[in-house]
């Protein structure tokens, strides 16, 4: 299975540090890669915005991948869920796609397309603080699949 993390807009330094570090430890379990789409920051309103960004999502997405999108309305899933997730991905054998939006988050279109929707919860994050959660739980579930001691959850 690759995987790969579709992101609207850059990171700042700060979360580019420890993106970089969850990044460089993925990458001893799964084929993974991570890409940023430029965010239409000047588009005349939100939705024009989204839709402008999904168009260089889209263009990023495998073909025959899976996509999961992350969104308030979607699923929250503990770190051992994930695991299980990630476990059936992997033995799916397609490319996985997590698509993460920007400051206005993801469009209507492409979470219609999406396989599954994975919220983080009801809390308001900053989307680049999201996507390092998102590569520390994706760290967490590969540490949980190969019973190493990084999760201490029950």
């Amino acid at each position: 299975m690759r995987l790969r993390v579709v992101a609207v807009g850059r990171l700042r330094p700060v979360y580019r540090a420890v993106s970089t570090i969850y990044r460089d430890r993925l990458q001893r379990y799964i084929s993974f890669d991570e890409v940023e789409v430029r965010e239409a920051s000047r588009a005349g309103s939100p939705e024009v915005q989204r839709r402008e960004e999904a168009k260089h999502v889209a263009a990023k997405i495998p073909p025959h991948g899976l996509i999961v999108a992350l969104a308030r309305s979607g699923t929250q899933w503990e770190s051992v869920g994930l695991a299980t997730r990630l476990d059936r991905w992997m033995l799916g054998g397609r490319p996985v796609a997590l698509l993460l939006g920007g400051s206005t988050g993801l469009d209507e279109n492409l979470l219609a397309r999406a396989d599954h929707r994975w919220s983080l919860g009801r809390l308001t994050l900053p989307h680049e603080l999201a996507r390092v959660i998102v590569l520390e739980q994706l760290y967490r579930a590969c540490t949980v699949l190969h019973h190493e001691p990084y999760h201490k959850g029950r």
